[in-house]
């Protein structure tokens, strides 16, 4: 499955991903350096997403850990990597974390809103799965944000998104 939309990144076949020990990272991308990282990433033939139109710096590539870091290395002036909280091992996002942000950031563009960082206050408030609507199937917790309750979404430790307002019938709470 090819993706040539620069707003969805690039998608390698499923036979080129070594499935079992890859996984999804995050990394900020310095000064619109992206060219000669977006071409490695391609000839690598890793599956990335690059949320453009919300996060204009940020990229996330699916790989093993340690090819995370020979990445880090070989582009240390282009990107940092975002790494779990005290450690310098990179930070691994789950795979329906990122299944949720990738459709949550496609589906609702125009009504996004960027909270930045992901921050303890976004994972407060009922968790709640959508049950109709665009948004339909996504998980997150419900914040008041500008008198609307919404959907936030969050990768952990990385960035945080909020969704138009959601209709109260639409939602149900889970644990």
């Amino acid at each position: 499955m090819e993706h040539n939309d620069p707003t969805h990144g690039l998608s390698a076949s499923p036979a080129a991903m070594p499935c079992t020990a890859a996984g999804w990272y995050a990394m900020r991308v310095f000064f619109n350096r992206w060219a000669a990282l977006l071409s490695d990433v391609a000839e690598r033939r890793w599956e990335s997403f690059r949320p453009s139109e919300v996060i204009a710096s940020l990229l996330f590539v699916r790989c093993t850990e340690q090819q995370i870091a020979d990445l880090a290395a070989q582009h240390h002036d282009s990107m940092a990597v975002y790494r779990l909280p005290g450690s310098r091992k990179p930070a691994r996002i789950g795979d329906r974390e990122m299944e949720v942000f990738r459709f949550v950031v496609t589906a609702g563009r125009q009504g996004l809103t960027l909270l930045g960082d992901d921050r303890p206050e976004y994972h407060m408030g009922d968790r709640v799965v959508v049950t109709q609507g665009p948004f339909k199937g996504a998980e997150g917790h419900i914040k008041r944000i500008k008198r609307d309750r919404r959907l936030v979404v969050t990768i952990p430790g990385v960035v945080a998104v909020a969704t138009a307002y959601i209709h109260p019938d639409f939602l149900k709470k889970i644990d």
